[in-house]
């Protein structure tokens, strides 16, 4: 049965996460990178962070997701903007890499899908004393009847929704001990290019992904008041 991330992947869909790669600047704007630094972008999908990076701060960029597509189409990207970019296919529940090993770990709307309680220790394990983890996630902003809670969970594939308290939860249960949260107001501009949408398609879409979009849409339609996102900052 197709999923809501085989349709992610077939699409080639760059920057799902909420507020696209403009959200990602800002964060990045913020933070202190350099050529010196050492990034992991998990969940890196197509690879359009992973090159925004490179190319912009000319440091160490490695990027890793679990689905094959999405890697083969990051090789490409990477491979025809000539970015030596690192690309591997693997879990953020068993990252194949050394402990203390990276500056800077970010997760644009990826923890959510994957099993917390192993996720978030294995980020922590791998980033170095002072590392930072940026991670922009999925909130419950209101309590959901149960069966609005399982149709969420069902459709996207994710782990329970958590609200902004159970992510701080999260975080320092996995290690973490300074956990800074943002929620991010701005309203977006239609008309600007680098927030416009980003495809990679595959070839022989069928028509059951066109179904999971149009469900996509709705959901977020309805749970539009009830779902929000926040960009937290963790450091150990």
């Amino acid at each position: 049965m197709d999923t809501y991330l085989d349709y992610l992947a077939l699409m080639g869909v760059g920057g799902a996460h909420p507020g696209g790669l403009q959200l990602t600047k800002e964060i990045l704007s913020k933070e202190n990178v350099d050529h010196t630094t050492s990034i992991l972008d998990i969940g890196c999908g197509t690879g359009q962070t992973s090159a925004y990076i490179a190319e912009q701060y000319k440091c160490s960029v490695t990027s890793i997701d679990s689905s094959k597509v999405m890697i083969d189409k990051a090789r490409q990207r990477f491979l025809s903007l000539e970015l030596p970019i690192e690309v591997k296919q693997g879990s953020v529940e068993n990252l194949p890499f050394d402990t203390d090993f990276f500056d800077m770990v970010l997760s644009e709307s990826v923890i959510q899908f994957t099993n917390g309680t192993l996720a978030i220790p294995e980020l922590k394990r791998i980033l170095k004393p002072n590392g930072v983890l940026l991670a922009i996630e999925m909130v419950l902003e209101k309590s959901l009847p149960e069966k609005d809670m399982k149709s969420i969970i069902d459709f996207y594939g994710v782990s329970p929704l958590r609200t902004e308290a159970e992510w701080v939860s999260a975080f320092q249960k996995g290690g973490f001990k300074q956990i800074g949260v943002e929620k991010y107001e701005k309203k977006f501009d239609g008309d600007d290019v680098e927030n416009a949408a980003d495809f990679s398609l595959s070839e022989n879409i069928k028509e059951t992904y066109l179904t999971i979009h149009e469900q996509h849409e709705h959901l977020s339609y309805v749970y539009k008041d009830s779902l929000g996102f926040r960009i937290f900052r963790c450091m150990i």
